[in-house]
């Protein structure tokens, strides 16, 4: 199955200094029907006000994906461990058995993100944090893992869920593939790009939500960047 969650039907909330689109339930956005997809509890699609952002806050038993579209956000938590994530970088913290954090946009232009939570495969343990650069010319017409817990996936931030994170930049008119192993469950949102998966059309931002297809095909309608997780 293959559906097409159109960007228009995403949760909203604008808090002025903070633009949200919710995938999926957040904060005071609650849809039953729309409660996570396999591991995937959260995709926020966030826009952030130059000079603002999320004071310390806690977290645990959850794994945070964030990944920067345009400008950069810079992190800073109770472990100790601070770091400025550029646009098309990626960055995991496992809050583990608990961390406090806080991420600002210290630019002086918009920043813009998504923040993908995975339920992590058992409770508990230290909590971590990392980044890396990832070059968009690393990606063109394939898809690079970013974030994954999967064996074998080991040119990859670590994640402790059996899922993982991946990227693609397509040219208008190219295809790219992804094999979806059984029983799992992807869910992909272009960045930016109109594209069409299996036949499907769909515009940048919508959230496409997959299972019981072997192999996702994407064709690039427009250019196109691509974000995909894959997970039980």
């Amino acid at each position: 199955m293959i559906d097409v969650r159109k960007f228009d039907t995403l949760g909203h909330a604008n808090h002025g200094w903070l633009d949200a689109r919710h995938h999926f339930s957040f904060a005071g956005y609650h849809d039953p029907d729309r409660m996570g997809w396999g591991a995937l509890r959260v995709w926020n699609d966030d826009a952030i006000a130059a000079q603002a952002g999320f004071p310390p806050h806690p977290h645990r038993d959850m794994e945070i994906i964030t990944y920067v579209r345009t400008g950069a956000i810079s992190h800073r938590d109770s472990m100790g461990n601070s770091g400025r994530t550029a646009a098309g970088d990626v960055q995991v913290m496992s809050a583990g058995t608990g961390v406090t954090h806080s991420e600002f946009n210290l630019e002086d232009e918009e920043t813009t993100l998504f923040q993908i939570w995975i339920i992590p495969d058992r409770d508990g343990g230290n909590p971590g944090w990392g980044q890396r650069e990832f070059p968009q010319a690393d990606r063109s017409g394939r898809f690079v893992t970013l974030a994954s817990g999967i064996e074998g996936d080991d040119d990859a931030l670590p994640i402790r869920a059996d899922a993982r994170v991946a990227a693609a930049t397509v040219t208008a008119g190219s295809r790219v593939a992804y094999d979806l192993g059984a029983g799992r469950n992807a869910y992909l949102v272009a960045a930016k790009g109109r594209i069409r998966i299996n036949g499907q059309d769909a515009d940048p931002r919508d959230g496409i939500a997959i299972r019981d297809v072997g192999t996702i095909e994407v064709e690039a309608l427009d250019d196109a960047e691509l974000v995909l997780v894959d997970s039980l």
